[in-house]
């Protein structure tokens, strides 16, 4: 049993935004080993068809299997929204995706329960958000706004650009003249936006960041199961990362937001799986 808590945690997405989730993960359960997989061939998952993203999702879980992980995270809303339901009921070990967590916080953080949405034009369109919120409290409205340029940018590292600032004071608009009290940050990218974020909608919203609820989902999920580890992990390189593709820009991209120097990232042809 004791090889199976000391297994690591599995987690993907389409790319480099579940590294937020990861982020999280490495701050909130230090204990844990991580494999994550990021999709840099096939992103953005935001614009494809449901049994698209299916699919994709169907093979990364295929090799994180050959990890021998002991729970999956899907750190991307999109795939959370579209495919997580049809692959837990296909596999045996837990899965958890960031849209519960999120929608779950939201719902308990409004008071006037107008809650605001912005995420990929698939995560909105999916109206999973809405319906988990609803699931707890009918009268809660959710106003969703799609945000396609946000990734874009964030990957430009334009994270306080002019630019970028202009491109969400026009996106987020709509759901301030809303009322809303509540805002999630409905894709993995985002959280990296926050501070701009929080700047434009000022005191009276609060933001959710569901990779930050996430992974302490993830926490409570492991000690029911009784797969935490408790112990520390004495290994060298207890993160792990692959990728379909650039693994250089992604190695880049990781090292600039997490508290952990990443020094190898292995690209694999997920195709294969």
């Amino acid at each position: 049993m004791n090889q199976r808590k000391t297994a690591p945690i599995g987690v993907f997405d389409s790319g480099v935004g579940g590294l937020t989730v990861a982020r999280e993960i490495m701050r909130n359960l230090p204990g844990e080993r991580i494999v994550y997989f990021g999709d840099t061939a096939r992103v953005p998952y935001g614009s494809k068809s449901k049994e698209t993203v299916i699919r994709y999702s169907r093979q990364i879980v295929r090799f994180l299997k050959t990890q021998e992980v002991k729970a999956i995270v899907v750190a991307c809303n999109t795939a959370s929204a579209l495919a997580l339901e049809t692959i837990q009921q296909e596999i045996d070990i837990p899965m958890l995706g960031v849209v519960e967590p999120g929608a779950k916080v939201a719902a308990q953080t409004t008071v006037n329960k107008k809650i605001g949405l912005i995420g990929t034009r698939a995560t909105v369109k999916s109206d999973l958000y809405r319906m988990l919120i609803q699931k707890s409290d009918p009268e809660i409205q959710v106003i969703g706004q799609a945000c396609p340029l946000f990734v874009p940018l964030v990957e430009e590292g334009w994270l306080k650009d002019p630019v970028t600032i202009e491109v969400a004071e026009r996106y987020l608009q709509p759901l301030l003249e809303q009322d809303i009290d509540t805002l999630i940050l409905g894709c993995t990218h985002y959280p990296l936006l926050r501070s701009m974020l929080r700047e434009l909608v000022g005191d009276k919203v609060t933001l959710v960041n569901p990779a930050y609820e996430t992974a302490r989902a993830l926490g409570r999920l492991l000690k029911e199961q009784g797969l935490e580890n408790e112990e520390q992990t004495e290994e060298e390189f207890p993160y792990r990362f692959f990728v379909s593709d650039e693994e250089e820009y992604f190695q880049a991209f990781a090292n600039s937001i997490l508290p952990y120097d990443v020094k190898m990232t292995k690209q694999i042809n997920i195709e294969e799986y």
